[in-house]
């Protein structure tokens, strides 16, 4: 059995299914993605429907993202904040604005079954952003922080190597897991474009909702693989570099 992290996708369908294909994905392989499924390029309803296909063929463990948050809320209640809507939301509204409420009430059911977090069996964490406390996500007060945080990412980066992890410097949160996985913070503003590690921390989101690919990497052997950049396939878009 193979095990796949992948990245955040923000509406870009046609990458999801070019990555996909990449895979070769045998029945018994497992993919697990860390959220933000949509916000961005034109395909967010296309992106969720693939979703839904790949969980029904696969062992797929699906996160919620800060953006699927969003795009939930405003799904439940109408809630559109103007922030939202120039960070990837006016993308998705315009997409669901086009399909019919049955449709939008199966994409509901999707949105509120996504899993906060996904622990494995070799205590290896797999999170949308983050999370702050130090005894781990089980001690967390706050959900939200799980689809918001930066500040575990910005911990990893910014961690001088030279400290070894019985020095009280170094940060009891990394502590709690073998690895960790993330998106959320964008790898392009550290000037990355494939999935990075620092401390124990990996993140995958290599920019696919600006000028970025989408990546997917295996868990065990680190091997990675990923799409084109995501605007090529939509040539006539912006994505979120209009922000």
């Amino acid at each position: 059995m193979k095990e796949y992290v992948i990245g955040d996708i923000h509406g870009g369908y046609l990458a999801l299914k070019a990555l996909i294909e990449k895979l070769s994905l045998a029945p018994e392989d497992r993919l697990i993605f860390l959220g933000d499924y949509v916000d961005g390029w034109s395909e967010p309803v296309e992106t969720v429907d693939y979703l839904c296909e790949l969980k029904a063929r696969y062992n797929t463990i699906l996160l919620m993202g800060n953006h699927d948050s969003l795009a939930l809320d405003w799904l439940l209640n109408g809630t559109a904040n103007d922030l939202w809507l120039s960070h990837g939301g006016a993308a998705t509204v315009a997409a669901y604005q086009k399909v019919s409420e049955n449709k939008k009430k199966a994409h509901i059911l999707f949105y509120t079954a996504l899993m906060p977090y996904y622990l494995d069996s070799k205590n290896r964490l797999f999170i949308h952003a983050g999370f702050t406390n130090q005894k781990g996500v089980a001690k967390e007060y706050f959900e939200k922080i799980f689809y918001w945080d930066r500040s575990l990412w910005e911990s990893a980066i910014s961690l001088d190597p030279r400290i070894p992890t019985n020095s009280p410097l170094y940060p009891k949160r990394f502590l709690c897991y073998s690895e960790i996985f993330i998106g959320h913070s964008s790898l392009d503003k550290i000037g990355e474009s494939v999935p990075t590690k620092h401390a124990n921390v990996w993140n995958i989101d290599t920019g696919a909702a600006f000028k970025g690919p989408l990546s997917a990497m295996e868990i065990n052997t680190k091997d990675f693989w990923q799409s084109a950049a995501v605007y090529l396939y939509y040539p006539h878009e912006l994505g979120r570099n209009d922000s």
